[in-house]
This record gives C-alpha cells, sequence and structure tokens, in this order.
C-alpha cells in the first residue's frame, strides 16, 4: 500500500534499516492511516532493545520496565514511543505483567496487543521510498471495514490479563463509533467487575475521554450496556428506575434515563461540564417522596447530589481544579430563573457559580431542560441571561469601587485602620443597591455629605 509518512517518522524507519534491525509502525497510526485520517501518535516496535534503541537515538530517554523508549522532537508535542519487541505473562493485579521478556517476532508482540484493529503493523518496503507491507494476522483491517472493536484471541483472557482493556473497548468504540463485537462485549459483561483491580485515576482517564468524546452519551450506553457503570459510578445507576412523572411535573423519564439524555443535549464540549450534566441529580434517589396526591418530589436533592459528587471526585482522583468545578456545577444547577430576582440575587448567583463557570452552568441547564422534554430555552432564561451581562458591569466587590482605602483616609483626614474598611464597606453597599453611582467623584462627594 502507498503512504505518506511525516519526515521524522521515515527518517526513524531509515535509521533503524541501516542499523539492521526490524521497525513497524503499529497502533492507532496504522488504523488512521488506513481509515485515511490525520494520525497524531506514532508508535513503533522494533527487535532492537532498549539500549540498541539509544545506540541509535542517544537523546532518547528509557525509564520504564516495558521497553519503550521516547523520542522527543518539534514535529509532534507527543514524544515518538519506540517499543521492543515483548512477550508477557502473570497479571496479578490485572493491569500490568509481572514479567515482561524481549520478543524475537513482530508475531509474538501483535499477539498480546488488545484489540484486532491495534494488532496490524506496518513495514516499509526495501528501496521503495513509500510503499508499505500491512502485516494483519488478526484480520484488524476486516473489523474497521466493518467497524467493529474486537478482542485478540480469546476476550475473557485478554480482559483478564488487564482489566482497564474493558474501559479502552467501550472508549474507542466511542470515539470511532463503532460496535463492540459480541463476544467481545459478552466477555466485559462476565468481567466488569475486575475493573476495580484498577487504580481509580487509569479508570478515571478512560472516563472522561469517554465523555470528552464526540459521541458521550452513546458512550455511556455502552458503558451501562457492559456493566461498567455499576462498577465505577454505581450511585449513578441506582437513578434509573426512579419515577418523576407526576401531577405538576414536567418530567417525563426516570432520573437515570434523563441524566443520560441531559448529557446527550449538553452543548458543552468540556468533558468536566458533561460529568456535571451527567450526574446532576445524582441524589434524587435518596431525597424521592411521594406525596398522596400522586406528586413525586426530590426536595433538597442538590444537596445530596453535592456530596455524592464529591465523594465521586475523591474515588476517581479529580484534580484539584477538576473537582472544584464539577461539585460546584451540581451544586448549584438548581438556580432560580425568575424574572422579579433583584440585582442583588443574580450577583449572588454569580458569585456562587463564579464567573468562569457562568456559561458551563448555562449549557447544564439547557442539557437539563431537553433531557427532561422542555424546550431548549424560555424567556425567562433568555432574559436571565441578558440580566447576567448587565449585573456583571455592576461592581461585585469593594474592591470594584472607584475610589480606594487611601481616597477615604486623604478626604477625612483618617490614619489606616478598621474604620476605612467599614466606611468603604458601607459604600459599596450603597452602590450595590443603586443609591450611589460607582463614579470617584460622586463617592467623594458623598464622603464630605456625611462628614459634614
Amino acid at each position: 500500500m502507498d503512504v505518506q509518512l511525516p519526515k521524522f517518522v521515515l527518517e526513524i524507519l531509515k535509521k533503524f534499516e541501516k542499523a539492521e534491525f526490524e521497525i513497524y509502525l503499529v497502533g492507532g497510526a496504522v488504523r488512521d492511516l488506513l481509515t485515511k485520517k490525520s494520525a497524531e501518535d506514532w508508535d513503533f516496535t522494533t527487535n532492537a532493545t532498549p539500549k540498541e534503541i539509544l545506540k541509535i537515538f542517544p537523546d532518547g530517554f528509557y525509564d520504564n520496565t516495558f521497553g519503550t523508549v521516547g523520542i522527543s522532537h518539534e514535529s509532534s508535542p507527543h514524544p515518538y514511543e519506540i517499543t521492543t519487541f515483548r512477550h508477557e505473562s502473570g497479571y496479578t493485579d490485572k493491569r500490568r505483567p509481572d514479567k515482561v521478556v524481549w520478543g524475537k517476532t513482530l508475531e509474538e508482540d501483535l499477539k498480546r496487543r488488545d484489540f484486532t484493529i491495534n494488532a496490524m503493523a506496518l513495514k516499509r518496503k526495501k528501496g521503495k521510498k513509500d510503499e508499505y507491507e500491512l502485516i494483519d494476522p488478526y484480520d484488524g483491517q476486516k473489523d474497521l471495514e466493518k467497524k467493529l472493536i474486537r478482542a485478540v484471541g480469546e476476550a475473557s483472557e485478554r480482559f483478564s490479563e488487564d482489566a482497564l482493556r474493558m474501559m479502552r473497548a467501550v472508549r474507542i468504540a466511542t470515539e470511532l463509533n463503532f460496535k463492540i463485537e459480541k463476544e467481545t462485549l459478552e466477555a466485559i459483561k462476565t468481567n466488569a467487575p475486575l475493573i476495580n483491580k484498577i487504580a481509580k485515576e487509569r479508570a478515571k482517564d478512560e472516563l472522561i475521554k469517554i465523555l470528552a468524546s464526540t459521541n458521550p452519551y452513546e458512550g455511556m450506553i455502552i458503558f451501562r450496556e457492559v456493566g461498567l457503570l455499576e462498577e465505577i459510578l454505581p450511585e449513578l445507576e441506582k437513578t434509573f428506575g426512579v419515577e418523576q412523572k407526576s401531577p405538576g411535573r414536567h418530567h417525563v423519564h426516570d432520573v437515570g434515563t434523563h441524566s443520560f439524555l441531559s448529557l446527550k443535549h449538553c452543548k458543552s464540549t468540556d468533558p468536566i461540564v458533561r460529568f456535571a450534566t451527567l450526574i446532576h441529580d445524582i441524589g434524587k434517589p435518596q431525597t424521592y417522596r411521594k406525596l398522596e396526591n400522586g406528586t413525586i418530589t426530590f426536595y433538597n436533592h442538590e444537596v445530596v447530589s453535592t456530596r455524592i459528587a464529591k465523594r465521586i471526585a475523591e474515588r476517581l482522583k479529580l484534580s484539584k481544579k477538576q473537582s472544584e468545578k464539577l461539585i460546584t456545577l451540581v451544586q448549584w444547577h438548581q438556580f432560580t430563573v425568575d424574572e422579579k430576582q433583584t440585582d442583588k440575587a443574580i450577583r449572588r448567583f454569580i458569585k456562587n457559580v463564579g464567573k468562569e463557570n457562568i456559561k458551563d452552568m448555562i449549557d447544564l441547564r439547557v442539557g437539563d431542560r431537553l433531557g427532561g422534554g422542555a424546550r431548549e430555552t424560555s424567556w425567562r432564561l433568555e432574559e436571565f441571561k441578558k440580566r447576567i451581562i448587565e449585573v456583571q458591569k455592576q461592581p461585585f466587590t469593594i474592591h470594584d469601587l472607584k475610589i480606594s482605602g487611601n481616597d477615604v483616609m486623604k478626604e477625612l483626614n483618617l490614619k489606616p485602620g478598621p474604620k476605612v474598611g467599614e466606611i468603604l464597606e458601607q459604600l459599596f453597599e450603597e452602590v450595590e443597591e443603586k443609591k450611589i453611582p460607582n463614579k470617584k467623584k460622586a463617592l467623594l462627594a458623598h464622603l464630605k455629605q456625611k462628614v459634614s
């Protein structure tokens, strides 16, 4: 097959050939080349040992036990990874092999890989500039054409070796809009509890990638279908079957279905905003009440949801920034949209949510509305968005006043102390209530009146 490769990728292949080592392109790059997509991650496998690789590329780095040498280059934001053929055995922790032995053949190396579409390799034909031979012992190209994710060899064995592969199957299927082959799907269902053997942050990485994909809703549907949702987010699994439809309520779906549909309609591409949209009602099962007239209520569910969101963030080891955003969006998602709200109430909303999260909060609300069967927006929501913009033009804190403590001390002949702060607080309250305009002349004049 004819392939056009980036200059540095071709240079790597030529250097190994010159040193008389086997060298192959493997992984996602092969997949992308076959589907005519732009490849970003370039990975290689070779019969050269790490020490021999470093002789070819002295600037490479090698700090692991898995035979992978990284080579940095200005042409790529990620290092190029060159891995020695290897054979693995023993997976006590269901994640990493207990023993890694350098392999002698490409076949040994491809045999240990996860899915058929990842178990293909490209070899440059000697003396041919852009001609390559495709090595495909597990019919990965056929599965690529059929849009199938299929395990290499016996699926349960692959997942027993590395339980994270189950989440990778869902993630890759989500990213590529593929289906998971029947036997592979059933093997994930059978082995789903093994995911608990994996470090939570590793599972979190795959979950975030699913949520960051172009098909997060479809990804979560698969995630639940194979039983991984119950293992990773059991609190969310419990929301399915919790009814919301009742007299005087707009909801038409149970809590879990509503949550998934809210994710589907969330306009944000930020995976944390999507995550918050997915779990915003996660506290409803604990607050479910059915009144005598048949009305279903979930009073203070946002309080319980916030508590659960904190627990999930800790369990999945989200970063501090991710945790704060997730918790904030869940905590305040029940914000009131009312044309009678005062500017002070809207300022309080902005302070609670944070200016940087306002758009994300609106995106969550829109997803929530659409996921509940309502229209995308309403005149009240549109008016609320306009008022948020207008209110932000007003001062939010003492620091936004057009005069400072120095101005107060100079005008009133005061020394530094608590009195200066008290005066600024009084001025801010009056500006906030629109009794005085936030202009330096007006504020100084008001000070003079108080003194006189």
